[in-house]
């Protein structure tokens, strides 16, 4: 028997470019963790039937929620959404085309009241009913931009617009289907995102009184983009960084502003964060920096001809009097490293290991 209820689908917008159009591995964790972000979000009791690509089936059995009570879920939706593509720009390292375009997607939200019901297959709780393909429909219309809110008229109340947010600014449309015309109103998302702001990193940089203890540098025969790869691969450090047994307790797939690991060496374990990035033309900057702030890793890269990079590693420590005197004891083990690091460096980069 079928049940009146609520249907509420948010949609990623530009997905299918998106995913045609990147490397697969990093566009395929972006989608994962925006699909997440858009399921925690739920604040008004929403039941998942399922994840369908590049949106979510939500349901809600019961009487018509007011428009209030929506536009507020749509609402924090939306800015949850945009605060992590804004979050992702603002800490982005990384150059592949999923990464660079992640800031050109967006979310619509379709909403309809119907009837429908479910069914159970497995652990999965399917919906069923004309109005679900109606809901369905409507993902495809002819507006221009493809951040908004769309309700059907069952659902519109005019009534209750006086109390709704000054953002919404309603027009109207209608779907032309095989069964007829499905009439809506919209009003689109965008200037919600002028007040939504990125999480940014915490500072973990050493100040500007540091002092470079060693330095090496050495011309790479190997393009800026593999370099940049290599440099940004934890899963591969040990095969280039001298010293690095190997590296744990990565917090994410991707290496960005703020990522935190673990560098395990004969010394033992000590926790680093990507502290810094800066980037102009075809130069490359980025610092590594320990959890307690007493060594920074500072690693430029620059393209200097056709399949050749230029590579400086530059090792600083605070400039304090301890910290000195215990690093100059160690300073040409140091610049050793750093020196064997590179020669590491271009045998992986001749092996075509990226």
């Amino acid at each position: 028997m079928a049940d009146n209820g609520l249907l509420f689908i948010p949609d990623i917008s530009g997905f299918t470019k998106f995913v045609n159009e990147t490397e697969i591995e990093h566009s395929r964790i972006i989608i994962e963790e925006l699909l997440e972000n858009i399921i925690n979000s739920n604040k008004m009791g929403l039941h998942v039937s399922e994840v369908e690509g590049d949106a979510v089936l939500f349901y809600r059995f019961g009487d018509i929620p007011s428009m209030k009570e929506i536009s507020d879920q749509v609402e924090k939706m939306f800015c949850n959404f945009q605060k992590q593509i804004k979050t992702y720009e603002e800490s982005r390292m990384c150059i592949c085309a999923a990464c660079r375009s992640a800031i050109n997607l967006s979310l619509k939200i379709i909403t309809h009241y119907g009837e429908f019901s479910s069914y159970s297959v497995k652990e999965f709780n399917k919906l069923i009913g004309k109005d679900v393909i109606v809901a369905h429909q409507l993902l495809k219309n002819d507006i221009d931009l493809h951040e908004y809110w769309l309700v059907t008229d069952n659902l519109f109340n005019t009534e209750s617009n006086i109390i709704l947010p000054q953002w919404l600014k309603w027009e109207q449309g209608n779907k032309l289907t095989e069964n007829g015309s499905i009439v809506f109103n919209y009003s689109m998302l965008t200037p919600l995102k002028e007040n939504v702001q990125p999480d940014l990193p915490v500072d973990r940089m050493l100040d500007d009184k540091r002092l470079k203890v060693a330095t090496a540098a050495r011309t790479i025969d190997a393009d800026i983009i593999k370099v940049l790869s290599i440099l940004g691969n934890l899963s591969i450090r040990h095969k280039w960084q001298a010293g690095v047994k190997k590296i744990e307790n990565v917090n994410h797939p991707i290496y960005h502003l703020g990522i935190r690991f673990v560098a395990r060496t004969n010394k033992g374990r000590t926790v680093f964060y990507s502290s810094s990035f800066a980037s102009a033309d075809d130069m490359f900057c980025l610092s590594e920096t320990d959890e307690n702030k007493t060594q920074s890793l500072y690693i430029t890269i620059k393209s200097v001809a056709d399949n050749k990079t230029s590579v400086t590693l530059d090792f600083y420590i605070p400039a304090k009097p301890f910290a000195r005197l215990y690093f100059f004891f160690t300073k040409k083990k140091i610049e050793k490293n750093l020196q064997q690091s590179l020669i590491n460096m271009q045998q992986l980069l001749s092996e075509n290991f990226v």
